[in-house]
């Protein structure tokens, strides 16, 4: 399991014909769901001690002079909850994970080439990307990822994080309003499970992400970097999760202080290990503003 990096992107808004494609899509994908909405979902807390842990769970933290418990963690759906800590549940929700042999069987929801081969991540060559471009493909799409995200709950985590919300961004056969739609759905079916649902990254996108498509929180990588956190905290105000890494902090000539000295950076800001290493091995880092 491994984290994602922010890729540059074209600002873009969300036209009314989007919002209503999001919402009939919605209707349709998450009519299987059944049952009433659950209330509205739990935000996680915006002071404490967070830790974002996709490489390897612990239980705590480096505190400085002792390890100190958690009080907010990502983790991914294969792993457990963090007892007594809010826990996010980290899905891929637009691309395949490493290993899973699933989606081989369902080729129609991979974007292909020009030779038809499924299209994979260049920065991760292990995943392919899921194409939501039509209803079929996105109800195809929800009938794998919708119980990974009923699982979550069931497990007892409080919400999810659905990751590579902007393969629209990056791969030129992907449809804009098609992939809206298909973040709805996940909203939708977050909420009905009775989870919190955060946007990550695509910061470009953020009043529409929350507004329109409903999402509660932001998990944020590199907006210090990019100097953009501005972008999550002005829309989600104090309920941003910020990883901060070391190599895009020398690429843009910052420092971990420096970032925590940003007026815009979020309550719970981290410096992490780019493969997010579980505590004790070799090459963990973890700092907190």
């Amino acid at each position: 399991m491994t984290a994602r990096s922010k890729s540059g992107v074209v600002i873009v808004s969300l036209t009314a014909l989007t919002a209503l494609t999001a919402l009939t899509a919605l209707a349709s994908l998450t009519a299987c769901a059944g049952g009433s909405p659950a209330s509205a979902p739990q935000l996680p807390p915006t002071s404490g001690v967070f830790d974002y842990q996709l490489g390897g769970v612990s239980d705590r933290v480096d505190g400085g002079d002792a390890l100190v418990e958690i009080d907010v963690v990502v983790r991914d759906a294969t792993a457990e909850p963090l007892e007594g800590a809010y826990s996010v549940c980290y899905v891929n929700g637009f691309q395949t994970q490493p290993g899973d042999e699933r989606w081989l069987d369902r080729p129609e929801l991979l974007l292909r080439d020009a030779g038809t081969e499924p299209v994979t991540d260049p920065a991760w060559p292990d995943e392919y990307i899921l194409d939501p471009s039509t209803a079929d493909q996105r109800a195809g799409i929800l009938e794998l990822i919708g119980p990974v995200i009923d699982g979550c709950a069931t497990d007892g985590f409080d919400a999810v994080e659905i990751d590579n919300l902007d393969t629209w961004t990056r791969f030129d056969g992907i449809d804009e309003d098609g992939a809206h739609a298909l973040a709805a759905a996940y909203v939708e079916r977050a909420h009905r499970a009775g989870l919190a649902i955060a946007q990550k990254n695509a910061a470009e996108i953020a009043p529409v992400a929350r507004d329109e498509l409903g999402f509660d929180f932001a998990v944020t990588e590199e907006c210090g970097a990019w100097k953009e956190c501005a972008a999550y905290t002005e829309v989600y105000g104090d309920h941003v999760l910020q990883i901060e890494y070391p190599d895009s902090l020398a690429d843009s000539s910052l420092t971990f202080a420096e970032v925590c000295d940003q007026p815009d950076r979020a309550p719970l800001a981290i410096l992490r290990d780019r493969d997010l290493v579980a505590a004790g091995g070799a090459e963990h880092l973890y700092d907190a503003c």
